[in-house]
């Protein structure tokens, strides 16, 4: 059973005592802007302290005085240097003069800093110094601070705090999204990208690249994780030389459809993204093409390409029919992998990609119809 470990840090809370006003006419009190947050050396501060075998560090504090009961927020901030200048918010509270901060987040962020400061895997465990200060203020009702209540505590140690190795091994992503100027720079109309079947670290998707550009992330959002240009660790493929930096976005010289492939790998803690910009070639598959020879890229067997980001890819007119039981195939070509491994098709006016999947159901088609796909939307129809 882990044990509970509680050190109090005496701090200071934002409930002042109230002031007398400038005159006998001042209805408002008037906010003192306080002078004074001190922080007691916690009781434990040189006794072991095991993050592994604790759940939580229990912190207690007082109040500045503001003049008169204010309601206050504090930020603890905890720090491997004395000076706190890797200083690190790890827990917010409001009104209520204590926090609990969890050990596991605590290790894990002290882990981070660490690594940050050229440590490696190899030094732990360790036994260090931490430092924690608490930054107390007062915010109005739209979560503005207000002017003149921001104060920092003193700094306090716990002198010796065991630290494991506190970080999950780094992974490729399992999805990646598309978001630039052809879906408005919404992530709610992003692309997610497509992974290679038997190549779960290799994802493609078709797109349309401007000269404003495109960026990509693990997580539909803006949340510091898209990747642009300088995020890129290599440029390759048959049109890499069209590729720029905009803004830092993933930006054309030449606007137009991509077959672009990002290939994840794992370096030390850090996610490398080897990208490929490939000629926009889409192609059918099967018992449809003219020499039904199942053969790759096919003669005669291209997709049309569109010029615009809401155009459709059209296949040549089928050659033959398709009965239920080969089906009409379609498939890009992605370097390294069999075509049925990038295959797709079209179920109910959306694509659906085989991506890591089984066998996908199959698709009929008469000769002399056409395959439309539109790899913005994810639509497209056989007629």
């Amino acid at each position: 059973m882990k044990k509970i470990l509680k050190s109090t840090l005496l701090l200071m809370m934002g409930m002042g005592l109230f002031v007398a006003c400038e005159t006998d006419n001042d209805s408002n009190p008037t906010v003192q802007p306080p002078t004074q947050f001190t922080v007691n050396t916690p009781a434990f501060a040189n006794t072991l302290v095991d993050l592994a075998n604790s759940s939580s560090l229990e912190l207690t504090w007082s109040q500045p005085n503001y003049g008169f009961p204010l309601i206050a927020t504090y930020d603890v901030e905890v720090s491997t240097s004395q000076d706190m200048a890797n200083a690190q918010k790890i827990e917010t509270v409001s009104g209520d003069p204590k926090a609990s901060v969890d050990a596991g987040i605590l290790a894990s962020t002290l882990t981070t800093m660490l690594l940050e400061n050229g440590y490696t895997e190899n030094d732990f465990p360790m036994e260090i110094p931490v430092y924690f200060r608490v930054k107390a203020y007062v915010q109005t009702t739209a979560s503005d601070v207000v002017e003149n209540t921001t104060i920092l505590s003193n700094v306090v140690a716990f002198n010796k705090v065991r630290l494991l190795y506190s970080l999950a091994p780094v992974s490729p992503p399992d999805h990646l999204y598309l978001v630039g100027d052809f879906c408005g720079w919404d992530w709610s109309k992003s692309l997610k990208m497509v992974q290679c079947y038997d190549g779960a670290n290799v994802f493609w998707h078709m797109v349309f690249i401007s000269d404003s550009g495109i960026k990509f992330n693990i997580e539909q959002a803006w949340d510091g994780g898209e990747v642009g240009y300088a995020g890129l660790h290599s440029v390759g493929g048959d049109l890499a030389g069209e590729i720029i930096d905009s803004g830092g976005n993933i930006a054309s010289s030449n606007p137009g459809w991509y077959l672009m492939i990002i290939t994840c790998n794992v370096e030390g803690r850090n996610i490398l993204y080897d990208v490929q910009f490939n000629s926009p070639e889409v192609w059918l598959m099967g018992t449809v093409t003219p020499t039904q020879s199942w053969s790759e890229k096919e003669d005669g067997c291209m997709f049309e390409v569109p010029t615009t980001a809401d155009g459709d890819f059209v296949s040549p007119a089928f050659a033959n029919d398709a009965a239920l039981d080969s089906g009409v195939r379609a498939y890009v070509k992605v370097p390294g992998f069999d075509w049925w491994k990038s295959e797709f098709m079209v179920f109910d006016g959306a694509i659906v990609y085989r991506g890591m999947g089984g066998d996908q159901d199959r698709v009929g088609g008469s000769a002399g119809q056409k395959l439309y796909l539109n790899f913005t939307k994810e639509t497209g129809k056989i007629e």
